[in-house]
């Protein structure tokens, strides 16, 4: 055998560059004093009742495999939450599978519907994970960039523009990671008729659904017409705050579900049996929790806005998920300057805009899914840190009022 093993190594895996996020994370690891504003998950401890939930399952023995694309229970109260919450139907023994978290979920659907060459549409900013899934599963990522004129929304015309004969299918994600942008119903309608004319299919990556503050979330499988397009991918992970667990699930026409679902059967049986005991419970009886959790996260969104417009770092309001994305064009800095500089000199942590595309150039991504205190603390260095850069020159972050 060679010693150079790059010969033996897939090209599509070995041109896969690593995750971006990952880089500052690993930076930031050995550092004492840091806050961290780059971790996408609750600071929220999973709600106790489904914590006991899953502990009351291996009690009581349940330690076998479920059926492969989960219990029939879970899939029963999936099947309710999305009628009851977004008006979208789907039969529990056929078109739904619960996942691996909702990135798993992805993987199938690019798995199921992409042949070799086929384009995807991807809205960036966009997370870090999509356009290489796309590449795995032998499609070509195309990015459509957003700006902050109209708060990154994607337009009918952008749309439109981006489309070719090799278009398969487009990838959504609302509540945006990592801008916090949502659409409305109108705006997902518009979107809609571009899609239905040039045949195209849909993921909708939906996870930060339950974390929508301004208006209520719109399922894009209940927009007329796209029901039958459309993989619909959820979870529990952000609005449950159940990240640990790696749990999510799908929901899809019957016959992509059908193909989906040979997929999941070679490669992971099925989910965790005792963490899907404890999904039932969320669905049953923890919306109370998820309520005071979006309560408390509106509530820091309001304070960072806020706050990072009044130091100089122009930041646009989000819809929903638990991140902000300010512009720090006015420091000079490219992104990955602005963020190795202001952990190394402030000791805060986030996330450069670029790592989500070539739109987020001149941002940074900062997650508020942290204690007021600490949020307030950041606010702190990052002013410090921007007034000697010549932007700001008062002290605002202590003396900003919070809406609730």
């Amino acid at each position: 055998m060679k010693n150079d093993y790059s010969s033996y190594i897939s090209e599509t895996a070995r041109e896969l560059k690593p995750s971006g996020i990952r880089k500052f994370f690993d930076l930031a690891a050995g550092m004492k004093d840091v806050i961290s504003l780059g971790v996408g998950e609750p600071d929220f401890i999973t709600p106790w009742n489904i914590r006991e939930a899953a502990i009351l399952s291996l009690e009581q023995g349940y330690t076998a495999y479920t059926a492969n694309p989960g219990l029939i229970e879970l899939r029963q109260e999936i099947a309710n939450y999305l009628g009851t919450r977004f008006g979208v139907n789907y039969e529990p023994k056929s078109q739904i599978i619960v996942t691996i978290g909702a990135s798993q979920g992805i993987d199938l659907a690019f798995r199921t519907i992409l042949n070799q060459g086929d384009e995807v549409l991807i809205v960036e900013p966009a997370f870090v994970s999509y356009a290489p899934l796309v590449s795995v599963a032998g499609g070509k990522p195309v990015a459509i960039s957003t700006s902050p004129e109209n708060g990154f929304k994607l337009t009918p015309e952008q749309l439109e523009n981006a489309i070719t004969e090799k278009t398969k299918a487009i990838l959504l994600c609302f509540p945006n990671n990592p801008t916090g942008t949502s659409l409305n119903k109108k705006e997902l309608e518009e979107i809609a008729q571009i899609i239905k004319m040039h045949d195209l299919l849909v993921v909708s990556d939906e996870i930060y659904a339950e974390l929508s503050y301004d208006d209520t979330h719109t399922s894009f499988a209940a927009i007329e017409g796209m029901y039958e397009r459309t993989i619909l991918i959820n979870g529990f992970s952000k609005g449950f705050a159940m990240t640990g667990w790696r749990l999510g699930f799908l929901a899809a026409p019957q016959p992509f579900v059908e193909v989906m679902l040979k997929l999941f059967q070679y490669t992971t049986m099925c989910a965790p049996t005792m963490l899907q005991h404890g999904a039932i419970e969320a669905l049953r009886n923890s919306f109370h929790e998820v309520e005071k959790m979006k309560r408390s996260y509106r509530r820091r969104r309001n304070f960072m806005v806020q706050t990072l417009n009044m130091i100089g770092l122009d930041c646009h309001n989000p819809g929903g998920a638990f991140y902000v994305f300010p512009s720090i064009k006015a420091t000079g800095l490219t992104s990955e300057q602005f963020t190795e500089e202001l952990l190394m000199q402030e000791k805060v942590a986030v996330v450069p805009g670029n790592v989500f595309g070539q739109s987020g150039e001149g941002y940074v991504r900062c997650s508020y899914a942290t204690s007021m205190m600490q949020l307030q603390e950041a606010l702190k260095r990052i002013e410090r840190f921007i007034q000697s850069k010549g932007i700001s020159n008062k002290s605002v972050s202590e003396h900003v009022k919070v809406e609730y």
